[in-house]
């Protein structure tokens, strides 16, 4: 390991590892070095709650290329070590154990950590979460010992750890704070719909539940919620967000509140220092031009390539279409566009056949689709979105016309 590096990336993950291999891709002879806070080579983080947690994938699955492509490609790996400071004057950056290493130009890729629950019982073991391979072994390790399982948190990673740990015979408890799960993220036909799915297998799910204190002397045994109720558990899984890993840039001066501010090139206000994934705020033209985090692979993916593309000298802009998608059972849910600030939501198929779509408006202009079972409505719909088009309500909600209709018929607003 060298001392400085032409392009030092900061986190292994998704858009990390992109980053790196779309420089590569774009002939780019520069010494490059992937920072790791884990001891892993780059993996997938979507199969953790879902093909790695079932059991069905091994780690060598989901690794996004094995370690003989790193050492052909001349791209170092420096793992299980955390940067805690970084000078940007000086072009450093600094390790927990007080090493520093130098770089030309530095891509910020850290991702985020688990939200922890605020309540009394916080710091007990038995509680995990769904974001890296250890804390999917440790929930592996302990599961045949366990039966009661709280999940805390009604979003994406809740409900698919929710349905692959339903196949073990557990009874699980799923806890969402507002009055329907998915409530962030999705209108109330696809949170009904979901919400029924789980029940059908199983799952108790309680909306409107507010965790108040979890119990147990070293480790946990059971959750309170605020209606006084408690609910035993041998197993707490929290899913409720991140907390995105952007301290140490903060510190050095980079502008940034919910993670930290890019401009539409992925260049952040410190110079030379690019950010990009879960922990970059961006203005994002599908939300109305304000400036969001966006938390997917897509997002990751495609901004390390614009990022990859300004470092090799060709200007690139940030403007992707968002999408999302999340298996639960036998369902397949595609996402595309943004549904936040949507005035309309029109329900397209019968959600009882288990192959339907939510078309969501805003000033009749399409601006998302949540598609379950429905590959063609998601391919076709997704060209919509990118067009921007008006639609008729009652006509956009017959499932009989297929929408590429739409895409040749409408023109852009």
């Amino acid at each position: 390991m060298t001392d400085n590096y032409d392009v030092l990336i900061v986190g292994a993950g998704h858009g990390g590892a992109q980053a790196a291999i779309a420089l590569r891709g774009a002939a780019f002879n520069g010494t490059i070095a992937i920072i790791g806070a884990e001891p892993e080579l780059p993996y997938e983080r979507p199969p953790l709650s879902k093909e790695y947690l079932s059991g069905d994938k091994p780690f060598e699955r989901i690794q996004i290329r094995p370690k003989n492509y790193w050492d052909e490609k001349e791209i170092e790996l420096v793992l299980g070590k955390r940067v805690v400071s970084v000078a940007p004057d000086a072009h450093e950056v600094t390790f927990t154990d007080g090493t520093k290493l130098g770089y030309g130009q530095l891509v910020w890729a850290a991702g985020g950590d688990p939200r922890k629950l605020n309540c009394r019982g916080g710091d007990l073991t038995g509680l995990h979460a769904v974001r890296n391979r250890a804390d999917v072994d440790a929930i592996m390790a302990v599961l045949p010992d366990v039966q009661n399982i709280v999940i805390v948190g009604g979003g994406y990673i809740g409900l698919e750890a929710a349905a692959v740990l339903s196949k073990f015979g557990k009874k699980i408890t799923l806890l969402e704070a507002l009055p329907r799960i998915l409530a962030r993220v999705a209108g109330e036909e696809l949170s009904n719909f979901f919400e029924a799915e789980h029940k059908e297998h199983g799952i108790d799910i309680r909306t409107d539940a507010s965790v108040v204190a979890l119990e147990g002397d070293e480790c946990v045994n059971a959750v309170t919620l605020e209606s006084g109720e408690m609910l035993p558990a041998d197993m707490v899984i929290v899913g409720i967000g991140i907390v995105p890993c952007v301290e140490p840039l903060i510190a050095a001066g980079a502008d940034g509140e919910n993670g930290v501010n890019i401009d539409i090139n992925c260049h952040t206000s410190l110079p030379d220092i690019y950010a990009l994934g879960d922990c970059a705020a961006h203005i994002n033209g599908f939300a109305g031009d304000d400036r969001i985090r966006l938390e997917s692979v897509q997002n990751a993916n495609d901004m390390a390539n614009i990022v990859a593309q300004n470092i090799c000298g060709t200007e690139a802009e940030y403007k992707a279409t968002p999408w999302f998608w999340s298996n639960q059972y036998d369902l397949k849910l595609q996402t595309v566009g943004l549904s936040a600030g949507h005035d309309q939501a029109v329900l397209r198929g019968d959600p009882s056949e288990r192959s339907f779509s939510v078309v969501y408006l805003k000033d009749t202009k399409i601006v998302a689709l949540d598609c379950v079972n429905n590959v063609r409505d998601y391919s076709h719909g997704r060209r919509l979105v990118e067009m921007g088009v008006s639609v008729d309500v009652q006509e956009i909600a017959d499932a009989g016309r297929a929408l590429k209709l739409w895409i040749s018929e409408a023109r852009p607003t």
